[in-house]
């Protein structure tokens, strides 16, 4: 496969239906395979990725048996999804790079935005926007493998204006897609999303790298809200959607109808027959994550808080479908 043609693909797709592709972003504990093939069922995106993944982990004698789980794809799964790496090494990333695609992943998208602290002191993800230099090797160091590298990354590490060099730099790289979250790492999600800024990165998109498809991500709630922001900034070819899924695990629909409390919980219970298909799989996993999930579906219940609080006390799933089973006979 060339560099580009998984998102030829993608683009010409979305680009018949008239509108930009779609993508769920990547999430750290939440875009596992149990969980993409959650949104899959209720209204499922152009494009999933996996939760960030360490370079060097994957081949690292020891630590490779962390990254089972993060790495698993259901053969459900279709498109299979897109890894996200992260790591500050040229050589990590070949040699993730070459067991990803002997793994059967089609493309690799690179961390160049994680505002975590940890991720930052390890030379990685956001800190990458202050080193040029260490962005570009692990660039070069990923294409050693017959993948499209694409990038995601923010406007700048502490000052916005950071975008106006930092971003023309990855441009340069000629990535197929360039992700941009429109805030800085300092600022995190603290202030709204730059949308003031997305016609400027567009016409340096097309000044230095016309063939680069320029996504865009920070505060998009659900798909209407992504079609408007496109028909609003030509241009644009893909919209990424973050947090607004933990408001509506159906954001992705591109016609918007109720959905009734009984679906709301078939598709938790749903979630828990896939967690326990994954434990049974012997992979790596505690309960206590699955926990923050709980949130998205009991959103505007009756007695939200108060159904949240008790399922925060479950220690199983079963406990979870106690739960369940108990609100659904109340219906």
């Amino acid at each position: 496969m060339t560099q580009s043609t998984y998102w030829q693909r993608v683009a010409a797709h979305a680009q018949q239906q008239h509108r930009p592709f779609f993508s769920l972003a990547p999430m750290e504990a939440v875009t596992g395979s149990v969980f993409r093939r959650v949104v899959m069922k209720a209204a499922a995106p152009d494009l999933f990725y996996t939760e960030f993944t360490n370079a060097l982990s994957i081949t690292h004698p020891k630590a490779k048996v962390t990254t089972r789980g993060r790495l698993y794809v259901d053969p459900s799964e279709q498109p299979r999804p897109i890894v996200q790496l992260w790591g500050n090494s040229g050589t990590d990333f070949a040699k993730a790079a070459q067991e990803v695609q002997r793994q059967g992943y089609e493309a690799i998208d690179i961390n160049m935005g994680c505002p975590d602290i940890a991720v930052i002191k390890n030379s990685s993800g956001s800190d990458l926007i202050r080193h040029f230099d260490r962005a570009k090797e692990v660039i070069e160091g990923a294409r050693q493998a017959d993948l499209p590298v694409s990038v995601k990354t923010r406007l700048g590490f502490d000052e916005l204006d950071e975008y106006q060099t930092w971003i023309p730099f990855l441009l340069k790289q000629q990535v197929p897609v360039l992700t941009v979250h429109l805030r800085t790492k300092q600022e995190m999600s603290k202030v709204p999303a730059h949308y003031e800024l997305i016609d400027s990165l567009v016409q340096m998109r097309d000044a230095y790298a016309p063939e680069t498809l320029l996504q865009i991500n920070g505060d998009i709630l659900d798909y209407q809200a992504g079609m408007k922001l496109a028909q609003a900034h030509p241009g644009v070819d893909g919209v990424m959607i973050g947090r607004g899924i933990f408001q509506n695990p159906f954001a992705f629909e591109s016609k918007p109808q109720p959905h009734a409390t009984r679906e709301l919980l078939e598709l938790l219970r749903y979630q828990l027959d896939l967690y326990d298909q994954f434990i049974d799989l012997g992979m790596p996993g505690h309960f206590a994550p699955l926990q923050r999930f709980f949130k998205i579906y009991v959103r505007g219940m009756h007695h939200a808080a108060e159904i949240r609080n008790e399922l925060m006390q479950t220690k199983t799933t079963d406990d979870v479908r106690d739960i369940i089973n108990r609100l659904e006979r109340a219906l």
